[in-house]
């Protein structure tokens, strides 16, 4: 203490942790650069990335049933299933091939949900997911949609 003034040093700890906290910020900020790699506008690229993973699914049948099983509570009994032609529909920004189901499963054991459909999008040949339609035209990726039988799906088991 110097004149009745007492100064506390904030030394090296200080100094560190400001430091470590600009580096912390910096990293950040070029981990969130990094994961928007051709996000950004260039349709160029965008319609190339969309040529590789665009590919028609040749075995979207056997998928959509091992997905299916997997996807429904109870796989058994299924009533009115109807399946369509592969189409390339807009999805997000880009676009994927999809594969609409329409099907009528088990709520419980002698009830049912109703006809519900959904959305089988494939991407590079393979099924990635399913997407629950919305009821609106607008974004119903499978309004308008022609069903064909699928006595498959109504055969499955546990």
């Amino acid at each position: 203490m110097q004149g009745g003034i007492y100064r506390h040093r904030a030394g090296l700890f200080h100094d560190l942790f400001f430091g470590l906290l600009i580096a912390l910020v910096f990293g950040l900020a070029l981990a969130v650069g990094g994961c928007s790699h051709g996000q950004g506008p260039n349709v160029a690229a965008s319609s190339t990335d969309d040529d590789d993973v665009n590919v028609r699914p040749a075995n979207y049948k056997p998928d959509i049933l091992r997905a299916m099983h997997a996807y429904l509570n109870d796989p058994t009994g299924i009533r009115d299933a109807g399946i369509a032609e592969p189409a390339l529909k807009s999805f997000g920004a880009s676009k994927r091939f999809v594969v609409c189901v329409r099907y009528n499963a088990k709520k419980s054991r002698n009830e049912y949900i109703g006809v519900k459909e959904v959305a089988a999008v494939f991407v590079a040949g393979r099924f990635d997911r399913f997407v629950e339609t919305a009821h609106d035209t607008a974004n119903d990726q499978c309004a308008g949609t022609t069903y064909a039988a699928f006595p498959e799906l109504e055969k499955l088991s546990r």
